[in-house]
């Protein structure tokens, strides 16, 4: 039996922690890569539907938020069966109600009122939360955040009535490349 010193005991346990901390990291991102492409794919279809209905955008959105809500509930459950990480839970959905409830009310203070305001709201204050997400969880949280802002923010500025479908490719788009970006890594 070979002995090792101090240093070595000390370097082997640096690689060990490493590891692991990439293995984390990886299954985190393998779960919560299905929520950003179920989100991004509800997040297209709103987006498609105001644009095609736009007296009907408050109830799309709703029905969104209800499956994305749902989906996220059964892809957790999913998640938990396989690795014991449970990604959402009753803690994350009174948050994310509280995050709604705050998006609400600064629409109402701010006086938000057109379809193209609302919307670049929305998806800038969710991308808020995946940047600031990503400074913990991982950069690619960072980067699909700030790239789906900066594109929101082109979208509201130079592209007017075309700003939904936009939205759609950006947004949606955005969240399911994203997704499948992080499953690939």
């Amino acid at each position: 039996m070979t002995s090792i010193d101090a240093k070595e005991a000390a370097s082997a346990l640096s690689d060990i922690d490493s590891v692991a901390r990439r293995v984390r990291q990886s299954t985190i991102y393998q779960l919560s890569s299905l929520f950003i492409i179920t989100w991004g794919v509800l997040v297209v279809a709103g987006n498609l539907t105001s644009f095609v209905w736009p007296r009907s955008a408050g109830f799309s959105w709703l029905a969104v938020y209800l499956a994305g809500i749902a989906g996220s509930f059964a892809i957790s459950a999913i998640g938990y069966s396989r690795t014991g990480i449970r990604i959402f839970d009753f803690r994350i959905l009174i948050a994310f109600f509280l995050f709604i409830a705050f998006g609400i009310f600064t629409c109402w203070l701010g006086h938000l009122t057109s379809a193209r305001q609302i919307g670049t709201f929305w998806a800038m204050y969710f991308m808020l939360v995946y940047t600031i997400a990503g400074l913990w969880i991982g950069l690619a949280y960072v980067a699909i955040g700030l790239s789906i802002t900066a594109l929101t923010l082109i979208g509201y500025f130079y592209l007017g009535h075309w700003f939904e479908p936009w939205m759609a490719l950006v947004n949606g788009g955005g969240l399911i490349l994203g997704g499948l970006w992080m499953r690939r890594n």
